[in-house]
This record gives structure tokens, C-alpha cells and sequence, in this order.
């Protein structure tokens, strides 16, 4: 798709709108066809990258694939009949939001290359101000769409600056730097490396891997989906939907296990198989086994991951790396390897969403100041002393099956809210503060008793003040029903007339 020019979309004169929609992954352009829909045409999407494209954008490894089939890793509203297989890659994901975007007539709202560095509440003039790098846009309501997966961790490791080497991030791929027959060393076992490191194997001299914590990997029901299939999802919508009933079906059977340490014992046994089945190797095996409760780190899938580690040009180190020395690397463990190149497979910051660094509240806090490492808000997409501000994928609201679960509940709670405040003549709304602590007393004590809190690991569920500041508790149909409709009882409302800004943005 060829992505429209952002200089001509909107006149820069024109910089007041009533809703502004930060990111342009798929839950800023799903807010986008939730707003046109509901007759709202005077808004903004604010991308600061040259195309949209979110989390696909950004990730172009070698192996970058979905690991949530594609059935479910899609709009329900459009289903995407031509998937090549159960499990899409990163390039069909990404022309997949392209094609929506232009279906849904999207792109003439979208300001490319216009990065929001702040985004501020004005009590004086009741709206949000959001500055960017190429100018000042103010809206009555802000969408924060921009999603936590787009901030790669970057290690703190001393001596780093010593390495004579290439460096860098999974989710910033050298594609320009050939690997074969170099020293590759990739550090981290996360979701993004079980991915590009089957991929590299077989290009590389020497391969090692720094293990600091072994994951539970089930096996991948992947498969190409033969054209007599795309035919019939094509022919017969009805098949693909009941495929995504039972994929949902399936993923909603796990997330109840994890309410409870003992129910995930039959994964865990499914997961011990492949282990056993793939690394006959006894020391390999022992380090590969993990030592908590499968769940409480986010479950991994792959079929190729254990066959690639079993090579003879791949060691796997179980432990962190501690320091640089020019081209050695030094474990927390005294053990070493040399390397030519190294790759950061160290994920996104997940806990701490990034976003908080640049939103500003009523009081002109920041609001990551004002969580100070452990994010709270309400139904995890509000949050106090921000009015008219909404945060897709905020606190506690992850769950563990589709992103797109989230995004569709999200936004029918945002799009009821908008809609009763245009309708009742609501200039403010936010959070009540004892309803918003009560919920996360709450939110707090279901996490408790679950796999997340209690399975024996640390993952980035759990923030740097030992905290669950990131999972939904409970069942994704309860988190659709609590999101179907924005009840203003919860919330401080203020229906003060406008005192600027004459316009509806209302067909």
C-alpha cells in the first residue's frame, strides 16, 4: 500500500480537534474506524514514524511471525480470508493494516512523521495539548494508542562500550550486517528470540545464547493454509469465524488454568514432552528446564526452537551476561565466549509503559512520576487527574490471548464514552478516585492466587516494585462485559459548557 504524504492531509492551521489519537498500530487505527463510524470525523492520528504499522513496523527479524494464530489475531469486524498460514508473518500482519487503513478510508486523518513528545491537560482551556516535532495540537479527548512493544530494553552492561563488535536490538535488525560464518551471541530467551534464533542457526559459525531464565516452550500448531482453505473462508465467512471461536475457545481454557497454579500442571506435562522429545542431550536438558510453574512468565510456542539449540554450533549459557571485555563476553556464571556480533533479544518495557514519560496531568505531573513504577488506573483505561484521556493497553488490562481482545473491548468503552459526552453536553470526564482504588484493591487481590503472582518467577508482568501492574485477573468475557458500556456513575463528570472551540466534530 502506498502511504499518503502526512504534510497533505490536514491544514497545520487547523490544529484543535475533538479527538486525537496517538499511534498508529492497529489499536490507534482501530479507534480511528470506531470513531468514523460513529460519525466523528473530526479527529487526528498523530504516527511518528513515515508508515503505520505499530509493533509490525518496527520488529523485521528474520522469523518475525505472530505467535497468536491470525484467526484471532485480527479484527472481528474483517476478517482477513488470505492468510498464508495459521500463524501469519510480520509482512502479511502489516499489509493486513495497510489494506484496513485504506478500506476504512483512514489515512487522509493520519499526520505521519509527527511524534507526540508531550501531551498535556489544560484545566484552563479543558482540553489536551499535545506537542509534537512538528507543531502544537490541542483536542478535547486524546486516545493514547501507542502501545508498550515499540521500546526496546537495553541492557545495562558494563564494559558494552569496550565491544569492538555490532551491537544491536532484535526489534531493530541490522539487515545490512550479513552474519555468516560470524560469532553471534544473542542475549535472551523471550518471545522475539525463539523466533530469530532458529533462523540464524544455520547461517553462523558459532552461535551461543545467554540464558538467564529457561521458558516452558509448547509445541506450534502452525501450517500453511492451502488455497482450497483461503477459498473457503472466502466463499463462507461463517468457517473463519468458527475457527476464531475455537482458537478464542482454546486460549480462554488456559487463561482459566492460570487462575490456578494446579490446573496449568497439564501444560506444563504437554510442555516437559517437547522439551524431552526435541534435546536428548541430559546437560542441555537441564538447563532448558525451567523452575516455576508454566503461565507465570508469558507462554511461548515454537517447533523449531529446541531442534536449533541441540546444534553443534549453538551453547547455550544459563545465566545473564555480566560484562564486556572487547570481544569476550563474561557470564554472571565465570563463563565466557567470544563474539563478533551481538543481538539483544531483551524485549520491550512492558510494566512501564512509555507513554507515562510524556502525559502530564491536570496538576502538571507526569503521570509516570505519579505512579512511580507501579501503573494504576480504572479498568485500565483511565487514569486519575487525566479528564477526557484514554490509555489503550493500560494497567492491569493484559490478557493472554489476543491483543485485539483488548483493543475491540477498549474501544466500545471509549466510543460509549464519547458518545454519551457529546450526546449530554459533558465537557470532563475522569476517574472518581475511591471507585478507582477500590478496583484495584480488587484488581490486586484476584492476581494473588494466580499463576502470574504465585508460579515461582519474575516476569515483566510483575513491575520493578514487585507489583502485577500488567494482567487482567480474570476472564476475557468478563473484561468484554465490564467494557460493553461507559457507566458516567463511576466517574467524576462536568458538564461546564465549552469555553472554546465551537465545534462538534459530529455529522
Amino acid at each position: 500500500m502506498q502511504q499518503n504524504n502526512n504534510k497533505q492531509n490536514l491544514s497545520d492551521s487547523n490544529n484543535y480537534h475533538r479527538v486525537i489519537i496517538l499511534g498508529g498500530g492497529f489499536a490507534g487505527l482501530g479507534a480511528a474506524i470506531k470513531l468514523k463510524e460513529m460519525g466523528i470525523d473530526d479527529f487526528v492520528l498523530l504516527e511518528k514514524a513515515k508508515e503505520l504499522g505499530g509493533v509490525w513496523r518496527e520488529n523485521t527479524y528474520p522469523g518475525c511471525a505472530c505467535d497468536v494464530p491470525s484467526a484471532l489475531y485480527s479484527y472481528s469486524f474483517e476478517q482477513n480470508p488470505a492468510w498464508s498460514r495459521v500463524f501469519a508473518p510480520q509482512a502479511e500482519i502489516k499489509e493486513y493494516l495497510f489494506n484496513v487503513a485504506d478500506k476504512y478510508k483512514i489515512m487522509p486523518h493520519v499526520k505521519l512523521e509527527h511524534e507526540a513528545l508531550t501531551a498535556k491537560w489544560s484545566d484552563a482551556e479543558q482540553c489536551w495539548i499535545i506537542q509534537t516535532n512538528q507543531g502544537e495540537f490541542r483536542s478535547q479527548f486524546a486516545i493514547m494508542a501507542c502501545g508498550p512493544m515499540h521500546e526496546p530494553v537495553m541492557p545495562d552492561i558494563h564494559g558494552i562500550e569496550s565491544f569492538t563488535g555490532e551491537i544491536f536490538h532484535s526489534s531493530r535488525w541490522r539487515h545490512d550486517i550479513d552474519l555468516t560464518g560470524k560469532r553471534v551471541a544473542v542475549i535472551g530467551t523471550g518471545a522475539s528470540a525463539i523466533q530469530f534464533v532458529p533462523q540464524i542457526q544455520p547461517q553462523v559459525k558459532q552461535l551461543t545464547v545467554f540464558q538467564r531464565t529457561a521458558q516452558w516452550i509448547l509445541p506450534k500448531s502452525d501450517m500453511p493454509l492451502l488455497a482450497p482453505v483461503r477459498a473457503m473462508f472466502k466463499l463462507l465467512p461463517l468457517t473463519q469465524q468458527l475457527m476464531r471461536g475455537s482458537v478464542y475457545g482454546i486460549f480462554e481454557t488456559i487463561n482459566g488454568g492460570i487462575q490456578s497454579p494446579a490446573a496449568m500442571m497439564q501444560f506444563q506435562k504437554l510442555a516437559k514432552w517437547h522439551l524431552n522429545f526435541h534435546i536428548k542431550d541430559a546437560a542441555l536438558r537441564e538447563k532448558l528446564t525451567p523452575n516455576f510453574i508454566i503461565g507465570c512468565k508469558r507462554i511461548l510456542q515454537s517447533n523449531n526452537w529446541y531442534p536449533a539449540l541441540a546444534q553443534k554450533n549453538v551453547d547455550v549459557i544459563a545465566s545473564g551476561l555480566s560484562k564486556i571485555e572487547g570481544n569476550t563476553l563474561i557470564a554472571s556464571n565465570g563463563e565466557q565466549c567470544e563474539a563478533d556480533i551481538i543481538i539483544l533479544g531483551t524485549g520491550f518495557e512492558i510494566a512501564n509503559p512509555p507513554i507515562a514519560s510524556r502525559v502530564y496531568n491536570r496538576f502538571n505531573q507526569k503521570m509516570s512520576d505519579v505512579w512511580q513504577g507501579s501503573a494504576e488506573g480504572y479498568l485500565g483505561t483511565m487514569v486519575e487527574g487525566c479528564p477526557n484521556g484514554f490509555l489503550m493497553f493500560g494497567p492491569n488490562i493484559a490478557v493472554s490471548s489476543s491483543a485485539f481482545i483488548i483493543i475491540e473491548a477498549q474501544l466500545t468503552y471509549i466510543m460509549s464514552a464519547i458518545k454519551q459526552a457529546l450526546e449530554l453536553g459533558i465537557q470532563t470526564i475522569e476517574p472518581e478516585p475511591e471507585i478507582t482504588r477500590k478496583y484495584n484493591e480488587k484488581v490486586q487481590t484476584a492476581l494473588q492466587k494466580t499463576v502470574w503472582n504465585k508460579g515461582g518467577c519474575h516476569s515483566y508482568f510483575i513491575d520493578k516494585n514487585g507489583r502485577n501492574s500488567t494482567v487482567w485477573p480474570w476472564t476475557t468475557f468478563r473484561l468484554k462485559q465490564k467494557l460493553k458500556h461507559f457507566d458516567l456513575k463511576e466517574y467524576l463528570i462536568d458538564y461546564r459548557p465549552e469555553k472554546s472551540h465551537d465545534s462538534t466534530g459530529v455529522k
